[in-house]
């Protein structure tokens, strides 16, 4: 389908995602893990820029202006992350949680072909981004007032409940994903750019959590030496968003989305009639 104002229509966003899942599906497993690498590693620059100017606004939250500094820490960071990802090419296990359970339902993959998409592009993506946390650590780039926030915010995810904690995943790649998918329907950068930073900045905002963003937070508070052990990293706050994530990108807005416009909705109406 021809693009309407610069932008698909929302069936034909659908199997153009499908499609783009069944290219990510057939990618061999060590591109999918050096592509991964790269996404960890934009997201990183992302969140490095988030906590270097949202979270260094320390005066905002001082003088009760918290919604100020959440929105800043939203805007300047995590959206030119992803457009560096959707624009440059890489592998995010984040957004392909949609992509690739789009492309199954529609034929375009095999379950195989999305359990190696899956494992290659999340584990690329942590060693991306626990990389870029080393050098910038490494680097002493970050100033004291964003040390600060980084160490507080590593405390503050590692404390959440399991089922807080999962649910702000389902919460955040809901919207990381829309904001993908928006931005694969769009013909130019300017309009991919906008797709992505209202969900992108809002999820930021509102203190949702993200897996492979918490791969550079977590790392880098704890480098900077937060109180936090790299295992209550790895179970209290990466496993419960992980599984809150895959849930979001998987059933919310894939499923949903295959059972409006794809060939699962078709068996559906079969079976329901209209």
């Amino acid at each position: 389908a021809a693009p309407v104002n610069n932008f698909l229509p929302p069936p034909a966003l659908y199997k153009a995602m499908a499609a783009t899942g069944g290219v990510k599906g057939g990618m061999s497993w060590w591109k999918t893990l050096y592509m991964g690498i790269l996404a960890g590693i934009y997201i990183g620059f992302g969140s490095c820029l988030a906590i270097s100017v949202g979270g260094a606004c320390q005066g905002l939250i001082a003088a009760g202006n918290l919604g100020a500094q959440k929105i800043i820490m939203g805007a300047f960071g995590l959206p030119f992350g992803l457009l560096m990802v959707t624009v440059g090419g890489a592998e995010l296990f984040t957004g392909n949680t949609a992509a690739l359970t789009a492309a199954v339902a529609e034929g375009k993959a095999t379950l195989p072909q999305l359990a190696k998409n899956w494992f290659w592009s999340y584990l690329g993506n942590f060693i991306g981004s626990v990389f870029l946390a080393w050098v910038v650590f490494s680097s002493g780039a970050l100033a004291a007032p964003s040390v600060a926030t980084v160490k507080g915010m590593a405390v503050m995810k590692t404390g959440l409940s399991f089922s807080a904690a999962f649910l702000r995943g389902v919460l955040c790649n809901w919207l990381v994903c829309m904001g993908v998918w928006q931005a694969a329907g769009s013909t130019d950068i300017g309009s991919k750019a906008l797709a992505i930073f209202f969900p992108i900045s809002a999820f930021v905002a509102m203190g949702f959590e993200h897996s492979v963003a918490n791969m550079f937070f977590l790392p880098m508070g704890i480098m900077q030496g937060a109180e936090v052990t790299w295992k209550a990293f790895m179970l209290s706050n990466l496993l419960p968003v992980t599984l809150g994530n895959l849930v979001a990108g998987a059933i919310f807005v894939a499923g949903s989305y295959s059972l409006m416009f794809g060939t699962p909705g078709d068996k559906v109406g079969e079976i329901l009639g209209k």
